[in-house]
């Protein structure tokens, strides 16, 4: 699209119509200011891929225009891509708040990044540009040391403000409302705001329910407790530490992104106690009533420590039947058949399990429900209104409420990934769209992986795949064999060997027929393709990848592969 001198833009790469992924940008002239630089998970459906991640493209046409990039907190939504971001973009410098720029080190040494122009922000830090500036305000949100960001220019501010919630009793420092109705007196011209609880009523639990929860849980028990929670809710972990140490307990800890988050949130001075985490040969030795194991595993993932656990499969502990297994987290949409699983599995063991729908303060989100997102939107009072960081439906809702707190509805922009909205004097409006992709990453391949690779691993893990091998004389223009069929995933050979007969008779046939005219490999694969896919799908009702391989056999030398 064409971008107009003077004007000033606002768009994101990720983070609309998704949870996670999280990228935005505000652009001025030659000056371009990144908020986040973030990743998203794949469900079962992205079979093989690692990560999504945004698409880059943009950034990279105006590499020359891009002052910094600047991370409102340290969760992987919003700095899992960061080492892709500075493989691809040449990016000035990153501002980041300290457990966050802590987070961001410990990653970009796993991948043998080097980068030396990473620095901590705080609220008091203001940053300016020759059009842009860029300041602070503290909020609450399940890890230290998050904000929202304003960013002003000279069309209007624009206020983003990072994953939040307000809580008035929080176990961290308390979001600085007197900031952000500052911010909001002074006049705010846009606002993004997170939309993830956007359809959850009211005010969301204070963390400091959980603590009252996870208590009484210590006092009640006198077993051996095993807690799963998110790896990245540091303040959760400083709950669980702060309980054991009350109670004499010793904490165990099961999990990488458990121990890199404990480990940096004690070297950031977020979590206490250094002393109380020991090994499990330690934990082994203990009285079960002195003893607490940490560990990944709450959304069920296969290869999670308490998934192990539940199967009898993990080296270091093996379940009791008096055990206590505490799910401290929420279900992630899409997650909820492997957790059940898990669960499943637990209680076949004979142990007590706590999920957050048996013990209802046993675990709170980290962003705020409907009135939270109603009180961030009368603070900062914006002229106009842009949800971010939600599936649709949660930015829809969003909006909704937003003309509750009297924004007109016209000026709401419920937008999707590259739609760019142009601000000029004052008054904001959808300008175009750029391109805005997801990028997959499959092991070290990044955007190797296209929506035709994707579509054929569905087909193969869904219908599976059939080979077929044909042996052709080509200097005589004939077939020597009758072609063989291999199949993976798409029958059992035993039961169907009539069927596999009949597919090596139609394969021939479809050889003979276009040998006739002369040897083109392509013309013989597309027909083999072709004949069988149709009788396939007739008799089965399925449509595996079918992958013709064509072995052009010479007379006393090696036979070659088409």
């Amino acid at each position: 699209m064409n971008f107009k001198k003077d004007e000033t833009y606002v768009l994101a790469l990720g983070g609309l119509g998704e949870v996670g992924k999280n990228m935005y940008l505000v652009m001025h002239n030659d000056e371009i200011v990144i908020t986040d630089a973030g990743v998203i998970f794949p469900g079962d459906e992205l079979m093989g891929i690692d990560y999504v991640i945004p698409d880059f493209s943009f950034l990279k046409e105006n590499e020359s225009k891009i002052k910094g990039l600047f991370i409102t907190h340290g969760h992987e939504d919003h700095i899992g891509g960061i080492p892709y971001l500075l493989q691809t973009v040449n990016i000035p410098a990153i501002y980041a708040p300290n457990q966050a720029v802590g987070l961001i080190k410990r990653k970009l040494e796993d991948r043998g990044i080097k980068y030396n122009n990473l620095f901590v922000y705080t609220e008091k830090n203001k940053y300016k540009y020759k059009y842009l500036s860029v300041e602070f305000f503290q909020t609450t949100h399940s890890i230290p040391d998050s904000h929202g960001i304003c960013i002003h220019s000279p069309n209007g501010t624009i206020v983003t403000t990072g994953d939040f919630k307000f809580d008035l009793t929080p176990i961290g420092p308390m979001s600085n409302i007197h900031k952000m109705a500052k911010i909001g007196d002074e006049g705010v011209t846009l606002l993004l705001s997170d939309s993830t609880n956007a359809l959850s009523s009211g005010f969301s639990n204070s963390e400091s329910k959980v603590d009252e929860a996870l208590e009484e849980l210590f006092n009640k028990h006198n077993s051996r407790i095993i807690i799963a929670t998110f790896a990245s809710n540091i303040y959760r972990l400083k709950h669980i530490v702060d309980t054991c140490k009350r109670h004499g307990r010793k904490i165990c800890v099961f999990g990488r992104s458990m121990e890199n988050n404990i480990e940096i949130s004690i070297e950031g001075g977020y979590i206490k106690h250094k002393d109380i985490f020991i090994s499990p040969e330690e934990a082994n030795r203990l009285p079960d009533n002195k003893i607490c194991f940490l560990c990944t595993g709450s959304q069920g993932e296969p290869l999670a420590a308490l998934s192990r656990i539940a199967g009898g499969t993990f080296r270091h502990i093996k379940l009791k039947s008096d055990d206590i297994v505490v799910f401290s987290s929420s279900t992630i949409p899409g997650n909820a058949i492997s957790i059940s699983r898990t669960i499943n599995k637990l209680y076949l063991k004979g142990v007590t399990v706590y999920t957050s729908s048996s013990l209802e303060d046993i675990h709170t989100s980290g962003h705020g429900n409907e009135e939270e997102l109603k009180l961030m939107l009368r603070l900062i009072k914006p002229k106009y209104f842009m949800p971010f960081h939600g599936e649709y439906r949660m930015l829809k809702h969003h909006a909704d409420l937003a003309t509750l707190c009297d924004i007109p509805k016209e000026n709401t922009f419920v937008l999707e990934n590259g739609d760019v909205l142009a601000i000029k004097d004052g008054v904001v409006s959808k300008a175009g769209h750029i391109t805005a992709d997801d990028i997959y990453v499959d092991g070290n391949r990044i955007g190797d992986v296209s929506n035709a690779v994707m579509r054929d691993r569905k087909i193969m893990a869904n219908d599976g795949i059939v080979v077929v091998i044909a042996n052709i004389d080509v200097k005589n223009g004939k077939l020597m064999t009758l072609p063989s069929i291999i199949t993976r995933g798409f029958v059992q050979v035993n039961e169907n060997i009539e069927l596999l007969k009949k597919l090596e008779h139609i394969s021939k046939e479809a050889i003979n027929k276009t040998i006739k005219t002369g040897i083109n490999y392509s013309d013989i694969k597309n027909e083999i393709t072709n004949v069988l896919t149709s009788y396939i799908s007739n008799q089965t009702g399925r449509k595996p990848i079918i992958l013709p391989v064509i072995m052009d056999v010479k007379k006393n030398s090696k036979a070659t592969t088409n």
